[in-house]
């Protein structure tokens, strides 16, 4: 096993992060489900072994360069997780963490309930899935999951505005929303500054790297949640996509 993930170990060694022979059975199973149920659905276009392994599996625990999740049992949202990423690797490598995977497409969440289940991930900690909108559930309803969170963490493919409207709601005063953004996160960053104050959140560290052995460029940004979000956000659905706030 260890020879099959040399250079995964490698890399995650960059970042800081020494994994034992359960967790690279749990990141060889998840691969294995990937890759099987990717032939029913459109999980994710990368399936090459080294490309899952770089692209996927250390690209979402490269936060921890910038940000340490094993301080504490820290509660955890990925707005918009797809596949599970970050959120599985983050709750492989910290099992501590209390974990919520939230996504718009149920089918999505039943592949990532088999990973749960066959990972054995609520064994420390808990992790569960949320079918949803984030405009949604961050509505001020009693049942709604409004600032219940220490970190909301998200790879979704949006603007920094509009990914702020989705995430700073769901993170209590106090605790941080990460973006994983691309080499064009400074500009989005930098007109989305309006938004983040408007939500609450002050901009804290845009941390531009490349991933180890590949040609890509990832920024982290990490904004703090420093009030408490105004009732009027987020607003309703497809809002924030169709007119960012500034």
């Amino acid at each position: 096993m260890r020879n099959k993930y040399k250079n995964m170990i490698e890399h995650f060694s960059y970042f800081g992060i020494e994994l034992s022979d359960d967790q690279l059975s749990q990141f060889n199973t998840y691969y294995e489900l990937l890759v099987k149920w990717n032939e029913v659905m459109n999980l994710t276009a990368i399936t090459d072994f080294e490309d899952v392994c770089n692209l996927h599996f250390v690209d979402s625990i490269s936060a921890f360069k910038f940000f340490d999740f094993s301080k504490e049992d820290y509660s955890l949202i990925d707005i918009g997780t797809g596949a599970g990423f970050p959120g599985i690797p983050l709750k492989i490598v910290f099992p501590q963490l209390h974990v919520t995977l939230f996504d718009s497409l149920n089918k999505r969440l039943k592949f990532l309930n088999t990973v749960i289940d066959d990972l054995n991930l609520n064994s420390i900690g808990s992790i569960i899935t949320v079918h949803g909108r984030a405009e949604d559930f961050a509505s001020t309803k009693p049942e709604s999951m409004r600032e219940q969170f220490d970190i909301a963490v998200s790879r979704a493919v949006a603007n920094m505005s509009t990914l702020s409207e989705y995430c700073l709601p769901y993170v209590k005063v106090g605790g941080k929303f990460i973006a994983y953004k691309s080499e064009k996160a400074s500009t989005e960053l930098n007109n989305a500054k309006g938004a983040i104050h408007l939500l609450g959140g002050k901009i804290s560290s845009s941390n531009e790297f490349v991933l180890p052995d590949t040609n890509v460029n990832r920024t982290i940004c990490i904004i703090d949640k420093k009030e408490s979000t105004s009732k009027k956000y987020p607003r309703k659905a497809g809002v924030p996509s169709r007119q960012p706030l500034q």
